[in-house]
């Protein structure tokens, strides 16, 4: 008879079976990740870029390239809300799996732990999704042309 410490060989096998779908999740939160942090990484950027061009600006022009440094921090702001998400999504799962092991192991019952945390992994990675679409619909809006550059008539015919 196996020792509640000691399982055998076909406890550990079962247990990685089932550890290998929240496993291939942390691959995905991932790549996700690294989508973000390149989003984040380009809209610094551009944010660098923009600060001299807002100080040395006056007027109407002024008002336009602090509006659209305004935006860059908002998007800044949001795009880190998804990474964090993210990031605890991927530490639920990760304590997930180590609770498979810990259940597999000891012969306790956690089922109930096991599900709340899967539960709570997919709503942190949901809502950093959603956040994520969140700040690609404030990227679209700002780069629409505006209807005074659409619509302005060239004076100097």
């Amino acid at each position: 008879m196996a020792s509640p410490f000691l399982p055998s060989l076909a406890q550990v096998a079962a247990t990685v079976e089932l550890a290998v779908a929240p496993v291939f999740l942390l691959a995905g939160i991932g790549a996700f990740l690294n989508v973000c942090t390149g989003r984040l990484a380009r809209i610094v950027d551009r944010a660098r870029g923009l600060e001299p061009r807002v100080l040395a600006s006056r007027g109407s022009e002024h008002d336009r390239l602090r509006d659209e440094a305004r935006l860059l921090d908002r998007r800044m702001r949001v795009c880190n809300r998804a990474i964090f998400l993210a990031v605890l999504g991927a530490v639920l799962i990760s304590l997930l799996v180590i609770l498979l092991f810990v259940a597999a192991l000891s012969d306790l019952d956690l089922g109930t732990w096991v599900a709340l945390l899967f539960i709570a992994a997919m709503l942190a990675t949901g809502l950093s999704f959603a956040t994520f679409l969140v700040e690609t619909r404030l990227a679209t809006a700002a780069i629409r042309v505006s209807e005074e550059v659409l619509f302005h008539e060239d004076q100097r015919d």
